[in-house]
């Protein structure tokens, strides 16, 4: 009996069986490893268009082509889409991978799990990024991410086209939602939580999965706040602010790396060999997997214009070190192929990318066994355990704005009204990359929520209020709310994706949202004013996916919370909130303006001068709520801000140690913030910068101390080159209403 190749032996190290599969392979066999393939169509997110692309399609061009990477369901635009049926495709594609292919390559399959498994139905959907960021706890980011993993792999999936590492910079940008917020530190805890979940302890875990963060090197603060608009960044903002949380993911061991569909200047990032290759690869050290976003290839010559055609536009990002065209299909393979067949890519070249595509592969143990169990989807997506991972991230991530009178938490004997478009809808507690049109029976909206936690003694009554951007009934609504002891209007954004549509969903008479309009519609604050003309006191719930301009109606109501779209056991989560058996704790990630003429508002912002006196400037930062706010349910004092030495040595580290009393009669969570700011500097650095967090539980009348070790990374100033250097200045550091000068020798 002929012994195993090499490359089939689990017992051999991946270098000796990704060099053996590198050798026996055919040019045509090689390529096909760099392109991937979708199921389903591009323009219908609903799937009511005929598919543009089969399961059969696929089936073939593995034969044919040697495809190694597909997208069948878990996109949004596959009609595959159901926990019963994903599994069965995935299975299917890999034994003709390995079955009826000559070499029998396994195949990576990739989905968009951007906040769980949301693009398959009954999946555990956890708060949208910028919810899971309000939370201020990367350690349920991690559990979700666990999670997310576990689900993805029950189903067949290998690869996560997240986690996402934009900073967010313009709150018009559709895509907000999706970031961890404007804060680079938070940022980078953040994703790096996330791809500590999502690999696990070892990428061949049964249940750990590909990360593949996104999009490098910037793509959230693009001109107008227009999605994919080019970003016009200076080089040390860019090294100062959008590139740390990639470092900090390559670190991880971040197995995949998406380019931008965004120009940098006027460098695309998909053709960039000067950020694909000279700074990721070179400078960050990435030795793994650069796949590109969807159509980012084809938008080379589509969009972009710096290529004259499709051929044209493969050559380019081939050269920028570019391994796989995530959905180029048998058109890219064949133009790469001849490419190659040309010498105008070389076999070099070519190997490079393919060597780590098989290296992936081996890491995650496909070689061994790509299959899944035919049950073990049924068994995990959407797991009572699971579903309870999302119940803690959203109760965390709620954030109370405004409390006056104590309005809340509700009295349990009240008569309660509640109304708005988002009060009664599972969709929009979801937001985008998540199944449209889920099924009630999945989970509670926020009425819901509150009818199913409410005891016999209070009563909830409940009027839709707006249908297709017109108030019914308004002489009702005054009548049912004047009646109630409080009000809840639950009002603010939709289900939308990417520049807020597509407008199939999301299409209204009122134009909301979209990105020159962050105030929220007329129809909406004729419902609030018809609510808070009655006398009764109202608290405003604001579901959103970003922060919006809320000046103009924040002092007509009495309480203020907002959830970024918080997920599947958001309803659930927010009642318990409002009947106060959880104390909210959320913080916001983000700024929220008081104009959308304020743009950009960030905590981070640059001194400058002003020549005729500061008195003739508007505040270069006033939002109307701050980043880091957030109420609680009870009081907490900050008593002192004590460091290790005030004269700090370059190479030394820092202790800060800060203490916390609750001074409330309620048990509450705070998060205590850790601020800094050169007082000087060889170059203009931000008024101050988020260095550390963390979150402590006080009891009533306890105190508690925070303690946080900073290095010299923490003190260090970025020049344009992107070298970090510590420099012999004044420091200060800031708690709360508290501070601290040091001096860094």
């Amino acid at each position: 009996m002929p012994s195993k190749p090499p490359y089939k032996d689990p017992n051999e190290s991946t270098r000796v069986r990704t060099v053996d599969l590198l050798e026996r392979m055919t040019r045509r066999e090689k390529v096909g490893q760099l392109v991937g393939m979708h199921v389903g169509s591009f323009t219908d997110t609903r799937k009511r268009a005929t598919e543009t692309t089969a399961i059969t399609d696929v089936e073939v061009a593995i034969r044919d082509y040697y495809i190694g990477s597909v997208s069948p369901f878990g996109t949004g635009i596959s009609k595959y889409n159901q926990v019963s049926v994903a599994g069965r495709i995935a299975n299917r594609l890999q034994r003709v991978a390995m079955n009826e292919t000559r070499l029998g390559i396994p195949l990576l399959v990739a989905v968009d799990a951007i906040h769980g498994h949301a693009n398959i139905e009954r999946s555990t959907v956890f708060p949208q990024n910028l919810g899971m960021a309000a939370t201020w706890n990367p350690d349920i980011v991690k559990r979700a991410a666990r999670v997310t993993a576990a689900e993805m792999s029950a189903t067949g999936a290998n690869q996560n086209y997240s986690p996402t590492a934009d900073i967010a910079r313009d709150p018009r940008w559709g895509r907000t939602y999706e970031t961890y917020g404007e804060s680079t530190t938070l940022v980078e805890e953040f994703v790096s939580a996330e791809i500590r979940g999502l690999q696990g302890d070892d990428l061949d875990d049964p249940t750990a999965v590909a990360a593949t963060v996104k999009h490098y090197p910037a793509s959230s603060g693009p001109t107008r706040g227009e999605d994919t608009a080019p970003i016009d960044v200076s080089p040390e903002t860019l090294w100062r602010v959008y590139l740390p949380p990639f470092e900090r993911a390559v670190s991880e061991g971040v197995a995949g790396v998406m380019p931008a569909y965004n120009a940098i200047g006027n460098q695309p990032a998909h053709s960039s060999k000067y950020y694909l290759d000279e700074v990721l690869r070179k400078q960050l050290k990435f030795g793994g997997v650069v796949c590109s976003d969807w159509l980012g290839i084809r938008m080379l010559a589509d969009r972009h214009q710096v290529a004259a055609s499709l051929r044209d536009a493969v050559d380019l990002a081939t050269d920028a070190s570019l391994d796989i065209a995530s959905v180029g299909g048998p058109e890219h393979a064949q133009l790469l192929y001849d490419l190659v067949e040309k010498g105008t890519v070389s076999e070099e070249r070519l190997d490079e990318s393919t060597y780590r595509v098989l290296e992936l592969k081996f890491e995650l143990g496909l070689f061994d066994d790509p299959y899944v169990p035919p049950k073990l989807a049924s068994e995990t997506v959407g797991s009572s355990e699971h579903r309870a991972v999302a119940r803690d991230a959203a109760s965390e991530s709620v954030t109370l704005l405004q409390n006056r009178n104590d309005v809340l938490p509700l009295n349990g004997e009240d008569d309660v009204f509640v109304t708005g478009p988002n009060a009664d809808s599972i969709d929009n507690l979801l937001g985008g990359w998540t199944v449209y049109g889920v099924d009630d029976s999945q989970g509670q909206t926020i009425y819901g929520g509150l009818v199913s936690a409410s005891g016999p003694e209070m009563t909830v009554d409940y009027e839709t209020g707006i249908v297709s951007d017109v108030t019914l009934q308004p002489d009702e609504i005054a009548e049912r709310a004047a009646a109630a002891d409080t009000a809840i209007v639950v009002l603010g954004e939709p289900w939308y994706l990417h520049e807020f549509g597509p407008k199939s969903i999301t299409d209204s008479s009122s134009g909301f949202p979209t990105r020159n309009q962050l105030k929220l519609p007329d129809v909406q604050k004729e419902l609030l004013e018809t609510v808070c003309e009655t006398g009764t006191p109202v608290v405003l719930l604001v579901i959103t996916g970003r922060p919006l301009v809320l000046t103009d109606v924040v002092d007509q109501v009495s309480g203020l919370l907002v959830g970024f779209f918080p997920g599947i056991e958001g309803g659930g989560a927010i009642a318990d909130i409002l009947l106060g058996r959880t104390n909210p704790s959320g913080r916001l990630p983000i700024s929220f303006p008081r104009t959308i003429g304020d743009l950009p508002v960030r905590h981070d912002w640059l001194p400058h001068p002003s020549p005729i006196g500061s008195q003739e400037h508007l505040p270069s930062y006033n939002p109307l709520f701050e980043f880091g706010y957030g109420l609680s349910y009870t009081e907490f004092t900050y008593k002192s801000l004590e460091v290790s030495d005030r004269r700090v040595l370059a190479d030394d580290g820092l202790s800060v140690e800060v203490t916390v009393t609750n001074t409330g009669n309620r048990s509450g969570t705070e998060t205590v913030q850790l601020f800094g700011q050169h007082l000087q500097s060889s170059v203009v650095t931000p008024v101050r910068e988020l260095l550390a967090f963390t979150k402590i539980d006080i009891a009533p009348g306890e105190t508690e101390t925070a303690l946080f070790e900073l290095d010299s990374e923490d003190l260090a100033v970025v020049r344009p080159d992107g070298s970090r250097v510590v420099e012999s200045v004044p420091f200060e550091l800031y708690v709360n209403e508290l501070s601290r000068e040091i001096t860094i020798r």
